[in-house]
Order: C-alpha cells, then sequence, then structure tokens
C-alpha cells in the first residue's frame, strides 16, 4: 500500500470510524478526519498520526478543503439531526472539484423510497444523489448496530433493555465488522462502484433473545421491557432528543416490527475474508459498558 494514499474519515471520532481510521493506518494509508471540535477525542486521533482538521459538512468551505489532496471518502451523517441532502450536495461538488476517487457512504438497512422515516428517506435520496454524480460510490446498509445496547445505560443501571421494538428480529452488527468493510471499500473500490451492500451480524436475534445472552454473559438477570412506540415518543423528548431523531426512531421501531431489519448474509465475510463477530463475543469485548 502506497502511503500515497490518503482518506478523509468524516465523524472522525465516532464508533466506526474508530475502527476505519487503526485499519487504514495499519495498511499503509494516511488519514485525515473531519470532527466537529477539537476535544480530547480528537487529539487521540492525533495521537495515532491522523491529521484533525474541523468542520461539518453542512459547511461547503470546510468540506472543500477538507477534501484537498485526498483519495477516497468515508462520509457518514449523523441520524440524529436532518441535513444529510445539503451535506451530500456539498460532498459531491467539492469531491468533484477535487478529484475524489471514491466514496464509501454509509447509509442504513431501511432506507428505501417509501420509508416513513424522514432519516430513511433522505438516506435513500442521498444515495440516489451520489449515484449520479459521476463519482465512484459504494454504499453500505448496515441492520441495527450492536452498540445499541450501550447507547444506554439500563442495562447497568438498571438491568433492562428498554426498547420499542417488539418481537421484531435483527442480526445485530458490530461497528468493528462495519470498519473493516470500509476500509476494504475505500483501498480496494474496484468491482464495488455503485454497489449496495446490506450490512448484518452473522445471527438473528430479537430483544428478547439479547436479554437471554446478556443475562448468561454478565451472570446477572437482563430483561427486556419492550415499550410501545406511543411510549418511546412520549419519553424521549425529556431526554433531549431532536424530534427529528424522534421520528426517526418511531418509524424504524415500527419498520423492525415489521421485519425490515431482518435477514443475514455473508456480505462481511465476502468483503473482508473474516466472519462478524458474534454476540456473546460483542458483550465479552464490551463488558465494561454493562457493568
Amino acid at each position: 500500500m502506497s502511503n500515497q494514499q490518503k482518506f478523509l474519515i468524516t465523524g472522525a471520532t465516532g464508533y466506526t470510524a474508530g475502527y476505519v481510521i487503526p485499519e487504514l493506518l495499519k495498511r499503509g494509508a494516511q488519514v485525515r478526519g473531519l470532527v466537529h471540535k477539537i476535544d480530547e477525542r480528537s487529539k487521540k486521533l492525533e495521537e495515532l498520526g491522523v491529521e484533525v482538521v474541523q468542520g461539518d459538512v453542512n459547511d461547503f468551505y470546510a468540506v472543500s478543503n477538507a477534501l484537498k489532496g485526498i483519495t477516497g471518502v468515508y462520509f457518514i451523517y449523523p441520524i440524529l439531526t436532518p441535513g444529510i441532502l445539503t451535506g451530500t450536495s456539498y460532498l459531491i461538488q467539492a469531491a468533484r472539484e477535487e478529484g475524489v476517487r471514491n466514496i464509501v457512504n454509509m447509509s442504513q438497512i431501511s432506507a428505501r423510497r417509501e420509508a416513513k422515516s424522514n432519516g430513511a428517506r433522505d438516506h435513500w435520496v442521498a444515495e440516489r444523489m451520489l449515484d449520479l454524480s459521476g463519482l465512484n460510490v459504494s454504499h453500505i446498509r448496515p441492520t441495527f448496530f450492536a452498540e445499541w445496547l450501550i447507547y444506554s445505560d439500563t442495562i447497568k443501571t438498571q438491568d433492562k433493555v428498554i426498547l420499542p421494538f417488539g418481537k421484531g428480529r435483527y442480526a445485530p452488527i458490530a461497528a468493528e465488522d462495519q470498519g473493516r468493510v470500509i476500509a476494504e471499500l475505500l483501498l480496494n473500490p474496484e468491482g464495488h462502484e455503485g454497489k449496495i451492500y446490506p450490512l448484518f451480524g452473522p445471527v438473528e436475534y430479537n430483544v428478547f433473545d439479547l436479554a437471554e445472552i446478556l443475562s448468561e454473559e454478565l451472570g446477572r438477570k437482563i430483561t427486556y421491557e419492550p415499550i410501545s412506540i406511543e411510549t418511546y415518543q412520549a419519553e424521549a423528548p425529556k431526554q433531549g432528543y431532536h424530534p427529528h431523531f424522534i421520528q426517526h426512531i418511531s418509524s424504524v421501531a415500527q419498520d423492525c416490527r415489521d421485519g425490515v431489519f431482518a435477514g443475514t448474509n455473508s456480505a462481511v465475510k465476502d468483503i473482508t475474508g473474516r466472519e462478524p463477530l458474534g454476540m456473546r463475543e460483542f458483550i465479552r469485548k464490551h463488558r465494561v459498558y454493562f457493568e
């Protein structure tokens, strides 16, 4: 791998970037990380050898400057807030101007034309914008992250998983598996241009199943409290979540119940040569978050 290749990682302090960046560095690439603010997390990136730049993908000039001298881009837009279509258009224009070779776009399994979630539908439109851009683009569409189990502290504080997913089934995929896929698509884009890759973990569960696995691995009883979507909508604003995010989670919770997030495939192994992480291994590796 020539060290002349340099990749821009947006959301550089996030979960998936935390695995993409070390993989790229290990394989001899240079990395520039786009962060919202300079803090302890960004300093840790600099200590790894990452060139850190501050900016927002909804600032065209920041994006344009961040893309100078860049070979490829990992593009992720936070589902917490609206604005992905503006950010995508800025990325496309700046990438065309700077001669970027390829883009790996983080989408989601629920991205589709008929999505009830505004965020999921906008991800689908963003995919189409990228496809029409003339750039070499590949899309990943993960099901729910395994990290969903550690986003909330209710397992640690109440021995409960509280989610509005009912009995919906999905195969949780760890950020580290996604990170390896993203790094491979960035480094070796040939044959992946224009492709959409749904990404799944190895085994499909409902959250009742996951609570049982948590109980066995942690050595204490963990229960799943399947709240209604209406209850979630009433409680989420009290936790400070943006209305855009609440609308998204409410809609994908119904999608999960309806089977949209279900399924498995071999994409992770096909792209990286390694099987994705199982839930027991994930819990063991991240045990500190549950205790």
